[in-house]
């Protein structure tokens, strides 16, 4: 038989967490509602952005090229991520970390050598 009352204090642990953050997301907004003057009109509802209205339609689609850039950014980023806490102890790692890490860059260098064939890296 499986005693579940070990689990006791990770379920108040999560009613508790929980709780904090309901209590942190809502109760600054009820607050706010409470004390503060709701008063909106067009000009508070209207799209800000940079200080001047909106050009276009704010669900306009964007060029599928602007996402690629933004997901070889976020994976070069992260390999540079990996890449210096490698390099400040690959000496204590020894040759399985080195070739690891080999395999890691050449995975890499073969996905940007894809996207680059693939034209994702050309604006037109």
């Amino acid at each position: 038989m499986v005693d579940l009352s070990q689990y006791l204090p990770i379920l108040i642990f999560l009613g508790i967490a929980l709780l904090l953050s309901g209590t942190f997301v809502f109760l600054p907004m009820l607050v706010s509602r409470l004390t503060g003057t709701n008063k909106p009109t067009p000009e508070k509802l209207t799209e800000y952005e940079c200080g001047f209205p909106a050009f276009e339609d704010s669900r306009s689609q964007f060029d599928v090229r602007f996402y690629l850039v933004a997901i070889l950014f976020i994976v070069f980023d992260l390999e540079a991520a990996f890449l210096y806490p490698w390099a400040v102890s690959v000496f204590t790692l020894g040759w399985t970390a080195w070739i690891s890490m080999m395999i890691f860059v050449a995975e890499l260098a073969l996905g940007l050598i894809y996207a680059w064939k693939k034209g994702a890296l050309e604006w037109e």
